[in-house]
């Protein structure tokens, strides 16, 4: 039976690929076949092929259907800037409808198990006063929030699960991606957001020296998912 889900962040820059890839390989692990879609990225490198952006390749690794990285990333610009203001130096309409059809193509492949992974948090503008989030809505897909743990994480996750009920989208699950290990009375913090998250915790990742997807996997717990 194939299960898709839409990942997103407390913020920008909180491991949401790292632990995007780590639940993708632990799908492979467990005899799934494994598609993603990465519908919009900035801070894309120029290649011979055209525009390369690290997390839609990150995904694109983890894929056992056989995938075009323009399947997976549709719309890449450049500039490591906000994507709807990358799209709007380009001369491009970041729409939720420019979105919907080249992710839904994604689905339509019924892999075991699809991710569709955002951009930053879950109110990443888009035009026309439409958020990323839109696009969610649209895909109708449970969510997976990823809480970059470090001070100030319960607000910051508490605030971005509230933001997804609203929207009317259940909150399928949440990994701590531990940024800051230091982060003053850690256990309690997580304890916190466990008791606070209507949603199973599905895996602590510890910051690693080298957070291969194959590494962050062994964290995760892909059988805690509806």
């Amino acid at each position: 039976m194939s299960a898709a889900y839409f990942i997103t962040g407390t913020d920008t820059d909180v491991g949401k690929t790292t632990v995007a890839a780590g639940l993708l390989h632990a799908a492979r692990q467990a005899g799934k076949s494994t598609a993603a879609g990465k519908p919009v990225a900035s801070g894309c490198e120029v290649t011979s092929r055209g525009l390369r952006n690290a997390d839609a390749l990150a995904l694109l690794a983890e894929c056992s259907l056989p995938l075009a990285y323009a399947e997976v990333n549709p719309l890449a610009f450049e500039p490591a800037i906000a994507p709807h203001l990358a799209a709007r130096e380009a001369g491009v309409a970041l729409t939720v409808q420019a979105l919907l059809k080249p992710m839904r193509h994604i689905l339509d492949k019924h892999a075991d198990f699809t991710l569709i992974e955002g951009a930053g948090g879950w109110r990443v503008p888009l035009a026309d006063q439409h958020n990323l989030s839109d696009l969610a809505k649209a895909l109708g897909l449970p969510v997976i929030l990823v809480v970059g743990v470090r001070l100030g994480c319960i607000n910051h996750a508490l605030l971005s699960a509230e933001a997804i009920a609203r929207d009317g989208l259940p909150l399928a699950g949440w990994v701590a991606n531990i940024i800051d290990p230091k982060t003053s009375r850690l256990e309690e913090n997580l304890a916190t957001l466990a008791e606070r998250l209507p949603a199973p915790c599905l895996g602590r990742v510890p910051r690693l020296k080298q957070p291969t997807a194959e590494a962050v996997a062994g964290y995760l717990q892909l059988d805690l998912l509806d």
